[in-house]
C-alpha cells in the first residue's frame, strides 16, 4: 500500500537547478511562522465565497484510469500497472512521459466550464500548476518540462486565470511539486517477478541524448523524473517484497529537503515564486503537511504574503496547508483533504474533495460512481455551517472536456443555487452549526460519515437572517430543538413561500410541502427577534 505518511529524507544529486531569491530587507513578512501569523487574517472574499471549483487536470488524465497513474503504473501487481501493461505495454518501453504528447487538450473550453462552475455556485477557480509528476502547466522559465514546450503547448494556468477573472471570480493555483523527488522513485524500479524480471523502467535508463529526433529532443528525462533518489536495489524477489521496499522508503509522505539533491528545493522555490509573480493568484493550495521543504516553504509563504502586501497594502490572499498545528492555523489556512470538521472552527478553513477520483477515471464514470448533486450540496452545507469552504474537483478527461454525468451534477447544483444561494454566499456560522443524528468525524481522509437525513439541520446566518437547511426533504413535520424558546416570527421555504410554524416546548415545529421535481435539501429562512 502506497501511503502519505512519515518523514524520511533522500534525493538525487544536482539534477535540478535554480537559486533561492533573496528576501528584500523591506519586506514586512519574514519567513517564520510567527511573522506569517502576525500578518495573516482570512480575507473577506474567501469567507464570502464558500465554494471553489478545482481543475485537477494534467497528463495523468489521459489514460482515464484514476489517481496517481504516474506513480502506480510502475508498481507491479497494482491494478494501474496491469491496466498499463494491457493498454500501452511494459513501462520500460512506454513510460509516463509518453503520455505528455498525448495530452493535447483539444476539447478544453475553459470559458464555458467557468460559466458552468459559476452557475453551480463557485466563486473561485483553482488551476493545478503542477502535480507530483513534475510537469509545470504554466510558462515556467525555471523548468524545461512545461506545457508551453510539450503536451498541449499552452499556458494552462494563464488561460484558466483569464477565464476566471473575466467571469468576475477569484483565481487560485495548486502546487504539488514538492513531493516529486520521492513520488517518482517507482519509475526507477523494475519488475520483481515475471518475464521482465529485473528490467529497469524508463526513468532509470533515459538521458537527454536519447531524445534526438523524438518529440522530446533537447529535454532531459531526469529533470522530469527528478533523478534516482531512492532506487530499489537489484535482487528484490517478489512483488510483495518490492512493495514493502517502496512503502518503507519513497512511499512515505515526505516534507523534508532531499539531502542528496541540493538543487531540488531551490528550484521548487524559484518555480513557486514565478508562479505567484506571473499569475497573481488569490489562493495558493499546497499539497503538504504544514509547509513543504523546511525553510524553502516558509520563504515561499513569506514571498506570497509580501507580494500581496505590495499590491494591496495587506495580506489579501489565502495559502493552504494540511494537518496544521494551532499556531500554524493562525498563519495559513487549514485544508482538510477529503474530510470534515466536527464543529465550528475559530479560523476559516477549507476542505477539498472530488466527485470521484482526483484524476479522471473512466471505469468510475461507467459504473456511475460519482457523488450526486445532492451529496455535494449536503457536504457544502455541513462545511459552511462550521466556518469552512468547499473546494470541489470536477475531473476532466485528457482532452479537457467533462462527461455527461458531470454535466448533470453541475446542472443540479446550479438549480439548487438559483434558489438557495442567499444562505451560502456571504454567510457566517450561527452560534451552533446544526443538530441531528449524523456524525461526520474530524480530519482528513474521512468521507465515510453517517448519511444525512431529514432530522439533520445545518444553520448559517446572512444579513441578519438565520437559515436552516434540512439535509433531506422531510416527509413529516420537523422540530428544530435549537430554536426552542426563540422568538420566531416568520419561516420561509426558499423557492416555496411562507410556512406555518408552531413553537413547542421541544422547539420550532414546521411542516413542508412535498418536494417539486428534482428538488432536494430544502432551505428555510427564519426571521424573528433576537435569533441572530
Amino acid at each position: 500500500m502506497i501511503t502519505r505518511r512519515g518523514v524520511l529524507a533522500g534525493g538525487a544529486a544536482a539534477l535540478t537547478g535554480g537559486a533561492s531569491h533573496a528576501r528584500s530587507g523591506t519586506d514586512p513578512v519574514r519567513p517564520d511562522w510567527a511573522s506569517l501569523a502576525d500578518h495573516f487574517r482570512s480575507p473577506d472574499w474567501f469567507r464570502d465565497a464558500k465554494l471553489g471549483m478545482w481543475s485537477h487536470w494534467g497528463p495523468q488524465c489521459v489514460p482515464e484510469f484514476g489517481d496517481w497513474y504516474g506513480r502506480l503504473m510502475y508498481v507491479q501487481g497494482h491494478p494501474t500497472y496491469e491496466h498499463h501493461l494491457r493498454s500501452y505495454g511494459h513501462p520500460s518501453k512506454f513510460g509516463f512521459m509518453e503520455f505528455i504528447p498525448r495530452w493535447r487538450a483539444d476539447k478544453w473550453r475553459p470559458e464555458a466550464l467557468v460559466a458552468k462552475y459559476k452557475a453551480a455556485g463557485a466563486r473561485y477557480i483553482v488551476s493545478m500548476a503542477n502535480h507530483h509528476d513534475n510537469l509545470d502547466m504554466f510558462a515556467s522559465t525555471h523548468h524545461a518540462w512545461n506545457t508551453m514546450r510539450v503536451g498541449p503547448k499552452r499556458d494552462i494556468v494563464g488561460t484558466w486565470a483569464r477565464a476566471a477573472r473575466a467571469a468576475g471570480l477569484r483565481f487560485g493555483v495548486s502546487n504539488h511539486g514538492a513531493h516529486a523527488w520521492h513520488w517518482w522513485q517507482t519509475a526507477y524500479g523494475y519488475d520483481a517477478e515475471g518475464p521482465m524480471r529485473g528490467v529497469r523502467y524508463d526513468a532509470f535508463r533515459l538521458r537527454k541524448a536519447d531524445g534526438k529526433g523524438k518529440w522530446w529532443q533537447g529535454l532531459d528525462p531526469r529533470l522530469l523524473y527528478t533523478g534516482p533518489s531512492m532506487v530499489a536495489p537489484d535482487g528484490i524477489a517478489g512483488i510483495a517484497a518490492m512493495n514493502a521496499w517502496h512503502d518503507a522508503h519513497d512511499g512515505q509522505w515526505l516534507e523534508t529537503v532531499p539531502a542528496s539533491n541540493p538543487g531540488f528545493a531551490p528550484n521548487w522555490l524559484a518555480r513557486q515564486k514565478e508562479l505567484v509573480e506571473k499569475y497573481r493568484p488569490d489562493l495558493v493550495y499546497m499539497d503538504n503537511y504544514g509547509l513543504p521543504l523546511e525553510r524553502y516553504g516558509l520563504e515561499a509563504a513569506a514571498h506570497y504574503y509580501n507580494q500581496s502586501v505590495a499590491a494591496s497594502g495587506a495580506v489579501d490572499v489565502v495559502l493552504t496547508g494540511k494537518k496544521l498545528s494551532a499556531e500554524q492555523r493562525r498563519a495559513i489556512t487549514d485544508d482538510v483533504e477529503r474530510g470534515f470538521a466536527e464543529g465550528i472552527r475559530a479560523e476559516p478553513w477549507q476542505t477539498c474533495t472530488c466527485i470521484g477520483q482526483w484524476h479522471y477515471d473512466r471505469p468510475l464514470y461507467e459504473r456511475k460512481g460519482y457523488k450526486t448533486a445532492k451529496q455535494v450540496i449536503q457536504r457544502l452545507l455541513d462545511v459552511v455551517s462550521k466556518n469552512g469552504n468547499l473546494l470541489l474537483s470536477i475531473p476532466q478527461r485528457g482532452d479537457g472536456s467533462i462527461d455527461d454525468e458531470e454535466e448533470k451534477l453541475l446542472d443540479g447544483m446550479a438549480r439548487w443555487m438559483a434558489v438557495n444561494a442567499e444562505a451560502i454566499h456571504g454567510s457566517r456560522p450561527w452560534r451552533r452549526y446544526g443538530e441531528g443524528p449524523a456524525r461526520t468525524g474530524d480530519g482528513m481522509h474521512n468521507e465515510n460519515q453517517t448519511a444525512f437525513s431529514a432530522r439533520d439541520v445545518r444553520f448559517t446566518t446572512n444579513r441578519g437572517k438565520l437559515y436552516a437547511a434540512l439535509m433531506d426533504w422531510p416527509q413529516e413535520p420537523v422540530t428544530m430543538a435549537s430554536l426552542a424558546g426563540a422568538q420566531v416570527q416568520r419561516v420561509t421555504l426558499l423557492g416555496g413561500g411562507p410556512l406555518d410554524l408552531q413553537q413547542t416546548q421541544g422547539g420550532l415545529r414546521i411542516t413542508l410541502p412535498p418536494p417539486g421535481p428534482d428538488a432536494f435539501v430544502p432551505m428555510l429562512r427564519i426571521e424573528g427577534s433576537g435569533i441572530i
